[in-house]
């Protein structure tokens, strides 16, 4: 783990998905994005949120019929939706239960609710007793997730948000004067799309706090433990045909049906 090369952890990640899977299908969504691939009769199937904005897209032939690891190049694209399809050939690769079940991957059956959607498993409900335990915890989210005004009701909680939707959030630039004096960091995944993530996690460090990424965009990979990383709260995918179905059209179940809530803790 390097402080110098941002790109150290990037290279990790797409250096572990193995040579000789041929990506089969996949989908630039408005809202999320799939990548599926096939070895041997084997299926692998990643999603990722799809982020917009960065340099112009340049990758626009036809992708099926790649190597699964050509594709995880496009991690590094500084055009967000291309980097969303490669954050999810690397999640097709490494957010996988006989790869995470290992680790003591976590997982809730999903429960549906009356209004049709489904319970999760919530890194932020997770942790919750642990931070009013310590009192007036300082805890910076990276991502306005939903519902996260309840963080506050046990902690000092400042929200960094690229597109401040509410008198909650705070700029996301704003993560240099924040961070260095947190307790608790839960970060979203899609800061691996749009490459604060190194960044985001360097300051963690400093700060000696406990750091979560959470989210479907997050890459599940022991690797990201190396970075200071205490939590993963990814997701797998458990129902390809749905996952395809809802990002396609943005409809469906994607959580729940779809997608698996799951969580790794980093080894004591």
């Amino acid at each position: 783990m390097s402080q110098t090369n941002p790109w150290e952890l990037y290279d990790q990640l797409i250096a572990g998905v193995p040579e000789g899977i041929t990506v089969t299908d996949y989908c630039l969504g408005t809202n999320w994005s799939y990548m599926t691939a096939v070895r041997d009769g084997q299926v692998f199937c990643g999603v990722a949120y799809t982020a917009s904005g960065g340099a112009k897209r340049t990758i626009k032939a036809n992708m099926r019929g790649w190597d699964l690891r050509d594709v995880a190049q496009l991690a590094k694209s500084w055009c967000f939706e291309e980097a969303s399809l490669g954050i999810a050939a690397l999640n097709a690769w490494y957010n996988r239960a006989e790869l995470l079940t290992p680790l003591g991957m976590e997982y809730d059956e999903p429960v549906e609710l009356p209004d049709g959607s489904f319970k999760k498993l919530d890194a932020f409900d997770s942790f919750a007793p642990e931070i009013a335990a310590k009192g007036d915890a300082r805890v910076t989210v990276v991502g306005h997730f939903p519902r996260i005004e309840r963080v506050g009701e046990y902690s000092q909680l400042t929200v960094l948000e690229r597109s401040c939707r509410d008198a909650l959030d705070t700029p996301d630039p704003a993560c240099e004067y924040v961070l260095p004096s947190t307790d608790y960091a839960f970060i979203t995944g899609v800061t691996f799309i749009n490459k604060t993530a190194t960044r985001l996690l360097e300051l963690c460090r400093a700060a000696n706090a406990k750091t979560v990424l959470v989210g479907p965009s997050v890459v599940m990979s022991e690797k990201v433990f190396d970075w200071g990383v205490t939590s993963l709260s990814g997701s797998i995918v458990k129902d390809p045909e749905e996952v395809a179905f809802c990002c396609k059209n943005g409809a469906g179940k994607l959580f729940g049906k779809g997608l698996v809530t799951v969580s790794v803790n980093m080894p004591k």
